[in-house]
């Protein structure tokens, strides 16, 4: 996988390919990172990159000329790609995009700043607009991080355990169950007993009902997507009669 990230702060990006999972896949050619400076690509002595909005109207705009031009300087790699615009106006990026996406060859992200971009690049260079959350940032660097970490995670090798990306949160649209390591006690709360049992069964049962507890209590409208097992459906009908019970 290939991610080709536009933006006019490169050096941002220095730690997410260098350091923790994210730069030991680098490091190894998993995934490749490549940062391409929008200003190299600017306009004029001063190498401009923004200029006014038409209109009239506050802050500045990014020009389409850089931005077209940067994305010209990047090679093709064999497979799909998409180009991909973050912004506060695309679709909510989740897990369900990032697998998504997981599938292609090579993802370019475009960060925006100021007021935004041209819309001319939008329309023209665009395959799809991404919003990372419902507020607003000062850029699209961060969001095209989290883009870059959620993605890379699903890619073969990446991870360590072979089932490290599939038991976590949101995977199978249920929160991850309680975690617990040594010690044992700890300022008087004790790890749950049946962690303790050795019995696999019960430590698999018990992790399903915590994951859905959880799931149900802090993200109700993640249920409607889940697929539930009739072993699944029987924890969530136990759950809702006992808060029923305690309501």
């Amino acid at each position: 996988m290939r991610f080709d990230i536009l933006s006019i702060f490169p050096e941002m990006f220095v730690p997410l390919a260098t350091y923790g999972i994210i730069g030991r896949a680098a490091k190894r050619g998993e995934i490749e990172i490549n940062v391409v400076n929008i200003r190299d690509f600017g306009e004029g002595p001063h190498l401009m990159i923004d200029d006014r909005p038409f209109g009239g109207g506050n802050g500045m705009v990014m020009k389409p000329g850089p931005i077209f031009r940067a994305l010209e300087s990047i090679p093709r790699v064999r497979g799909d790609r998409r180009v991909i615009l973050l912004t506060p106006q695309g679709q909510l990026f989740d897990q369900s995009i990032a697998r998504d996406l997981g599938k292609l060859e090579q993802i370019v992200l475009v960060c925006g700043r100021y007021e935004g971009v041209d819309e001319r690049v939008r329309s023209r260079c665009v395959d799809m607009e991404l919003s990372v959350g419902d507020y607003i940032l000062t850029g699209g660097e961060l969001p095209a991080m989290i883009i870059v970490e959620a993605v890379s995670r699903l890619i073969p090798g990446v991870l360590g355990g072979v089932r490290s990306n599939v038991e976590e949160s949101f995977e199978d649209y249920f929160l991850e169950y309680p975690q617990f390591t040594r010690p044992r006690v700890f300022q008087g709360e004790e790890v749950p007993s049946v962690l303790l049992s050795g019995d696999h069964g019960r430590i698999r049962l018990w992790r399903r009902a915590q994951s859905i507890k959880r799931t149900l209590e802090r993200r109700p409208d993640l249920l409607e997507k889940a697929h539930l097992n009739e072993e699944d459906r029987c924890i969530v009908e136990g759950l809702r009669q006992k808060q029923g019970r305690l309501e």
